[in-house]
């Protein structure tokens, strides 16, 4: 009994003297202490902007370095449009460190989010000319990963001509169709037949521009045996040689 006695006490008095440090070292006691004065950030940003790093984490750090809670901090700081991810450190006595990654957008997505490279869909500002770098993908948005996969066949596909592909869209009757840079449309239809038809288009595509400098503006792919093309509106011939005045 002595023994059981002796060591209660002792684990008593160890508690008593552990607790203080512990309620330091968690913010218990001394929560204004040791305040943190110092911001430290890591990162290459294009749309981050510092003003609004400081303006999440200030209302977090009114309390001292121990009492700090860096998983509020992180996620302030997470909730930014553009921010991907954010790790935060404290060093001693008055510094808080982040380490930023911003999100780099891959392509717009339905004409009103973005679409991340680690295949995020997100809400953020983007400027106009920013935008017209970014091809547009369109679908359901269950179907993204089907929507993104089929774009990257496509560019494939159409390496080796000079069109650009720059939108996919996907109906919700399930048909496909492509644009290109320059604006034309191109409607592929089941995915399924989506490989067939391409190379079919692509294997005479280089004889069907012989002396059509404009380029097409449709084209549909959807035939058994082949596809219809419609080319832009020629401009009258009095318009292209202008109006003559007579005095």
């Amino acid at each position: 009994m002595r023994g059981s006695a002796r060591l209660i006490a002792w684990c008593l008095v160890a508690a008593l003297l552990a607790l203080p440090i512990v309620g330091v070292l968690n913010g218990w006691f001394a929560a204004n202490r040791w305040p943190v004065t110092q911001l430290t950030v890591q990162g290459e940003f294009r749309h981050v902007a510092m003003e609004d790093i400081r303006a999440a984490v200030l209302p977090r750090l009114g309390k001292g370095f121990f009492a700090l809670n860096l998983d509020n901090v992180q996620q302030a700081v997470a909730a930014l449009p553009w921010v991907e991810s954010v790790e935060a450190r404290k060093r001693w006595p008055d510094t808080l460190q982040l380490r930023v990654i911003e999100r780099q957008p891959f392509a717009r997505w339905n004409e009103k989010q973005l679409i991340s490279r680690q295949g995020k869909v997100f809400d953020a500002p983007i400027g106009a000319a920013d935008a017209a770098t970014l091809p547009n993908l369109e679908g359901p948005d269950d179907r993204l990963a089907e929507v993104v996969s089929f774009y990257a066949d496509v560019r494939k596909a159409f390496a080796g001509t000079h069109l650009s592909i720059n939108g996919v869209v996907l109906t919700a009757r399930g048909s496909w169709s492509v644009t290109t840079a320059s604006g034309a449309r191109i409607v592929v239809g089941d995915r399924d037949l989506a490989g067939a038809r391409l190379r079919r288009f692509l294997d005479v595509y280089p004889q069907l521009m012989a002396g059509h400098g404009d380029g097409f503006v449709y084209a549909d792919l959807r035939y058994t045996n082949g596809f219809a093309v419609r080319w832009p509106q020629q401009a009258p011939a009095a318009a292209k040689a202008g109006v003559t005045r007579r005095s």
